[in-house]
């Protein structure tokens, strides 16, 4: 507990220096607006695993305080529309704090809190994974995941995500890098005026790379969802 606790001091930290916004005049965008807006916001709040592909084992846990960053430039002004604050850089940014653990049988099970200050939202999500391919010396791992994410928080707007991917990875002494690709579905319903939901899917590809340093590890990634460009790093405890 004395390690998790300055992991959530730090994610405490992230989450009440960002900008604070929200979503209250979500009636004032158009359909197409709103479509635009959807696709960057479930691209960001997508699942982002943010852990190579090997598979944990019945000990393992890993759990560290994540941050990503979006280009929100194609919706942005439809956002701040709404009421989002993005600040001059068009990017929409998440504390994470993420928790990962190991199962029998080849299975692992992660899921995340996440704080969305721009949007005045938090968002929630959980992963099963299954190894296709364990890995080894010589071999690499191949897993195979399904994850769902929900945004809460806002009155006007209520987005979940759905998704699917196989990835691959190989260790090199401390670094680890990994791949996947997969598929997002997005269901984004408005309650305001007289917009109507939209539901649709974009293609993922996702790369990163894992360092461990004893207990310690960092984690780089680099998503596109779509047409939208994430990132993200996290600092974690991995045993």
């Amino acid at each position: 507990m004395k390690k998790v606790l300055p992991l959530l001091a730090l994610a405490t930290l992230l989450a009440q220096t960002a900008q604070a916004g929200n979503l209250s005049s979500l009636g004032t965008l158009t359909q197409a607006e709103l479509r635009t807006a959807s696709e960057d916001l479930g691209a960001a709040l997508s699942y982002k695993p943010l852990l190579p592909t090997e598979d944990q084992g019945i000990t393992g846990f890993d759990i560290g305080v994540a941050v990503t960053g979006t280009d929100v430039s194609r919706s942005a002004a439809a956002l701040s529309k709404a009421g989002a604050s993005l600040g001059s850089l068009d990017t929409l940014l998440t504390t994470r704090l993420n928790l990962h653990k190991g199962l029998p049988l080849g299975f692992d099970i992660g899921a995340f809190v996440a704080s969305v200050p721009s949007l005045g939202t938090t968002v929630t999500g959980g992963e099963l994974r299954y190894a296709l391919l364990k890995g080894g010396v010589a071999t690499p791992a191949i897993g195979v995941r399904g994850a769902l994410t929900r945004m809460s928080g806002s009155d006007q707007l209520a987005l979940s995500t759905r998704s699917l991917d196989v990835s691959i990875s190989k260790g090199f002494a401390m670094l680890t890098p990994y791949v996947g690709a997969g598929q997002v579905w997005v269901n984004s319903s408005p309650n305001a005026g007289s917009l109507a939901g939209e539901s649709f899917n974009q293609g993922k590809l996702f790369a990163g790379a894992s360092m461990s340093l004893g207990l310690l590890n960092l984690t780089f990634e680099g998503d596109k969802t779509g047409n939208t460009t994430s990132w993200g790093v996290k600092l974690g405890l991995r045993w």
